[in-house]
């Protein structure tokens, strides 16, 4: 029996990922289960697969970590929201733990409330989802109460309250429907990671690349540079431009407890076994920085598309613009 842990309990985003990524696992060949069995969402999960609720994002790395946990389904980016920072900070904090897949969902939120509720005077989901629904919780006029996930927020619910979450969650905890569709942007989606212990990711990987050759892929990186101050950052972006490898998403996390100190959390579009991603990062140790990859995952195309106008910030400029949108956009006046 396989174990795949996920942030419950059932319902939650995480649960619909973690039934996804099982069926295309057996889709493919390539998972542990070939027999249908219930999932949390109402869709089959597997028969030699056992869903696995967790209390806490930290609870399903922990459980991964331990081996007590075969895989952990646990999401790492909203295309609203940005990084989950709790999973981010978890997988470059983890020695035994890295990312070998991704699911890509679409996000989108219904408001429900308890059958004969009472005076709605709160409003609660996890704290992204208050976050992608503000629009919603300010019309309402209640005070939002941050929940552990979505779903909890649901089953938990009390006659006072309206719970924001997942569609599913009405028929799993025998809620009303108040309002559907809440979030404040349509076609939102979350990237979700598939984690295993690190000593499986090798033959885990191995065997993807065996089933999809000409696969492209993505990798995450740790990045920790050991001399800091100007260029820093320009010596390593410059590292792999100059090798001919995309840089797709570039963040910086705080090392705890070092003031100032920071790794740099890359993503590029290659494999680390690539020649050219090797070449670059034996430059980068060579430098004397410290290296990790924190997950290499097939890049399927979910988010390759060009960006809507709609998303960039009000008040940017571009070339072209007058001489006062310029002023005002780049405080140069």
């Amino acid at each position: 029996m396989t174990r795949v842990a996920y942030l419950g309990p059932e319902g939650t985003f995480t649960h619909q990922a973690a039934v996804r990524w099982v069926r295309a696992q057996a889709a493919a060949g390539a998972g542990p289960t070939t027999s249908p069995a219930r999932g949390g969402d109402g869709t089959d999960g597997g028969a030699d697969v056992e869903l696995v609720p967790a209390l806490t994002v930290t609870d399903v790395y922990a459980g991964v970590a331990s081996g007590e946990l075969d895989h952990g389904i646990v999401a790492i980016e909203n295309s609203v929201e940005g990084y989950v920072v709790p999973s981010l900070d978890a997988i470059v904090g983890s020695e035994d733990v890295v990312a070998i897949d991704e699911v890509v969902l679409e996000i989108t939120f219904d408001a429900f409330v308890r059958p004969g509720h009472g005076e709605l005077i709160e409003v609660t989901a996890h704290p992204h989802g208050l976050a992608q629904c503000q629009d919603f919780v300010v019309r309402s006029g209640a005070v939002p109460v941050p929940a552990s996930s979505n779903a909890a927020a649901c089953r938990d619910a009390t006659e006072h309250q309206i719970a924001i979450g997942p569609a599913i969650c009405g028929e799993l905890y025998g809620l009303d429907l108040l309002e559907a569709g809440v979030e404040d942007f349509r076609g939102a989606r979350t990237r979700f990671l598939t984690i295993v212990r690190r000593d499986r990711a090798q033959v885990a990987l191995a065997a993807a690349r065996a089933a999809g050759a000409d696969a492209q892929w993505r990798t995450m990186l740790a990045l920790t540079p050991h001399v800091t101050g100007p260029g820093v950052l320009a010596r390593i972006t410059q590292a792999f431009g100059a090798g001919g490898v995309n840089l797709s998403s570039l963040i910086t996390r705080p090392l705890k407890a070092l003031e100032g100190k920071y790794v740099f959390v890359l993503t590029v579009d290659a494999a680390p076994w690539e020649p050219a991603v090797r070449e670059v990062l034996d430059g980068l140790l060579r430098a004397g920085d410290s290296v990790k990859t924190l997950g290499v995952f097939p890049a399927r195309g979910e988010l390759d598309e060009a960006l809507s106008t709609d998303h960039v910030p009000v008040g940017s400029v571009r070339a072209g613009a007058g001489a006062d949108e310029l002023d005002r956009g780049l405080l140069w006046a």
